[in-house]
């Protein structure tokens, strides 16, 4: 299976018009994944590319705008590569760039690795840069050996505080209206496929089918993870000293903060009538009937708040730059966000003094279920 862009790490390239940046990452690749032009303002858009990199791994490479465009949409374009700093792991900044935007990468704690390209032809080393030439290959194992330096070599796990290698874990799946139809959706993968690297046993089954499920087995499961929106159907029939949780929840741990999530859930539960509330899709997809942030989670939500409440929900990268408005942010799991893109919505709810919490934790909370993780 393709390692999700999600869970690939991100290198963003910024710099200037013309200072080399779709030409670097063409050298580091070996081919032309981007395009270039000497012509300023050729790229006018992020640009990705997915790539298997030496000592680094499945990565994404991000070619992004000149950050001096002074076009007609210059300032647009500009704006793309400051809004790709919240997807970024590791940034390859192609100097000078103003210190301005230096400082803005300093203060979201990502790595930066300052580069002086066109080195065959520069004049000058920028001081504590790498100098990089994409002509003549100057540099280039130099930048990629601080590239795969920057690279967290501490891999986590979706399941490690929930069980361990060799359990049996029965995984509650609805295939209701709202589950895509022929595929399971991606946090139900990603936790079998990690499920049966770690050795254990993953039994599957819907919500009513638990009870005929746990009766099947000789002994009960070590761990139970149910959709959040079964919480109600399924946490009756865990046996007990069985570990028991949701996807979204191990998701609000994996990508997240799951202490700051389990707050928001706890201000959630004390949220006045007149509610402003935004709730955050990592994903854009058609509503269904039974979506569990457009109907299911609003539904709890004004059986618990009344209907007066006010409910705003976003979708993929859209997200609010002033969240003074809102009361409470809900954020769904994030599987389709770097866990990077996902801290950086966070900080910049902590900066505006915005409780945040998850679809899990939230739906846990408003049904007084409690989880083990």
């Amino acid at each position: 299976m393709k390692t999700p862009n999600s869970e690939r790490v991100h290198i963003a390239f910024f710099g200037n018009c013309n200072s080399g940046k779709s030409s670097l990452i063409n050298a580091i690749t070996g081919e032309q994944t981007v395009l270039v032009s000497e012509v300023a303002g050729t790229t006018t858009d992020l640009v990705k590319r997915a790539v298997e990199l030496p000592n680094v791994g499945a990565a994404v490479l991000i070619d992004t705008p000149g950050l001096d465009d002074n076009t007609t949409l210059g300032a647009l374009r500009t704006e793309q590569s400051r809004k790709a700093l919240m997807q970024t792991d590791i940034a390859v900044v192609l100097l000078p760039v103003e210190d301005s935007f230096l400082t803005q990468i300093r203060s979201l704690e990502i790595p930066i690795i300052a580069v002086t390209s066109k080195a065959d032809i520069a004049t000058e080393v920028y001081e504590n840069s790498i100098a990089v030439s994409s002509t003549t290959a100057q540099g280039i194992e130099q930048l990629m050996a601080a590239i795969a330096s920057c690279v967290d070599s501490q891999s986590r796990l979706i399941t490690e505080n929930i069980c361990h290698s060799g359990d049996t874990v029965l995984l509650v799946m609805p295939q209701d209206s709202s589950a895509p139809k022929g595929r399971l959706i991606k946090p139900q993968v990603e936790v079998i496929r990690e499920l049966l690297d770690r050795g254990c046993t993953a039994v599957c089954c819907q919500p009513d089918r638990v009870e005929a499920t746990l009766s099947a087995l000789a002994t009960p499961p070590q761990a139970i993870i149910t959709d959040s929106s079964a919480f109600a159907v399924v946490k009756p029939l865990v046996p007990q000293g069985v570990r028991f949780t949701s996807f979204s929840i191990l998701f609000a741990d994996y990508k997240g903060d799951i202490e700051l999530f389990r707050a928001g859930a706890r201000h959630l539960l004390s949220l006045p009538p007149t509610a402003k509330i935004l709730i955050a899709e990592a994903c854009s997809h058609t509503p269904q009937n039974e979506d569990i942030g457009r109907v299911k989670l609003p539904r709890l939500l004004r059986k618990r708040l009344g209907e007066d409440i006010t409910i705003d929900t976003v979708s993929g990268t859209d997200f609010p730059a002033d969240l003074s408005s809102y009361d409470l942010i809900i954020h769904c799991g994030a599987c389709m966000f770097t866990r990077r893109y996902v801290l950086s919505r966070i900080a910049q709810a902590k900066r505006q003094a915005i409780p945040m919490t998850n679809y899990g934790v939230a739906i846990a909370a408003l049904q007084g279920i409690e989880t083990d993780n």
